[in-house]
């Protein structure tokens, strides 16, 4: 039984072409044979039994011409399925990396407005600092001004 390597959408077409080829190959020389079989069924009719047994003998290459188309058929179909299931899960891994880059972008957009919000409450809280350092500065300014202005 010839078996087939696997590609990316289903069995090597080359290697599928080339049984196919060894098939014809043979089908034809069952062909020829039962051709030949034929005339000299014609030529020596008187020897029934004889004509017999080659009949049955072409009845089995009949028969296993049909297996074999059978056989064809049926790497056909599951080839096809094969492809068709390769299909269906390259849509799902691109459809799961699709979500996952969209999640992790979107994570990507929450952190850095978080991290800007955050930098503006410590810029905030920075100025707010600074003004009333000012303030208490210029307080402790003003009492300082109005000690020199007290005449002990």
């Amino acid at each position: 039984m010839e078996k087939f390597n696997r590609t990316l959408r289903g069995y090597d077409p080359e290697e599928v072409n080339k049984f196919l080829d060894q098939v014809i190959v043979q089908v034809e020389k069952m062909v020829a044979d039962i051709q030949e079989k034929d005339r000299i069924i014609r030529e020596l009719k008187p020897l029934a039994a004889e004509n017999e047994r080659l009949r049955e003998k072409v009845e089995g290459y009949e028969r296993l011409e049909n297996t074999l188309n059978r056989a064809i058929i049926m790497a056909q179909k599951t080839s096809d399925q094969i492809k068709v299931a390769a299909h269906k899960e390259s849509e799902a891994v691109l459809n799961d990396a699709k979500q996952s880059a969209s999640r992790i972008v979107n994570e990507a957009l929450i952190r850095a407005e978080k991290v800007e919000n955050e930098a503006l409450t410590i810029k905030r809280n920075i100025n707010n600092f600074k003004r009333r350092l000012k303030d208490i500065v210029e307080a402790q300014m003003n009492l300082i001004d109005e000690i020199d202005d007290i005449e002990l």
